[in-house]
């Protein structure tokens, strides 16, 4: 099964630890290696070119970054596959560990999502 993990946090104007950054890369290295990490992405800041588009009653609105109202924003994503739904939890809680032991002032969550479409052809 194929889960996307979505990383999303206040966001912030100084860069993570070079430690954190470090840990993520070398996390990210051996899951590439092993095959389980499909991909993966960090995105720029929301004033740096962000868009919504909005689709509202048969209506479309698009509005510029920085938005305003968001308190939280997306920061990346990354796509997996494990065997379980356990294995993918341990993946989430152990790079999320990450972030609570090297840089503890950043708040923020990891959602994981079961996908559909990558099935076997």
């Amino acid at each position: 099964m194929h889960y996307m993990f979505l990383v999303s946090g206040v966001e912030t104007v100084t860069a993570p630890p070079q430690a954190m950054i470090d840990a993520i890369e070398e996390l990210t290295e051996k899951e590439m290696a092993a095959g389980r990490m499909k991909a993966r992405g960090g995105l720029l800041p929301v004033a740096m070119g962000a868009a919504r588009i909005e689709s509202r009653r048969g209506k479309l609105k698009m509005t510029d970054g920085p938005f305003a109202e968001t308190k939280e924003v997306l920061g990346g994503f990354s796509i997996f596959e494990f065997e379980t739904r356990e294995e993918a939890l341990a993946a989430a809680q152990q790079f999320m560990d990450l972030h609570s032991r090297l840089w503890p002032e950043w708040e923020g969550v990891c959602e994981m999502r079961p996908m559909f479409g990558f099935e076997a052809r």
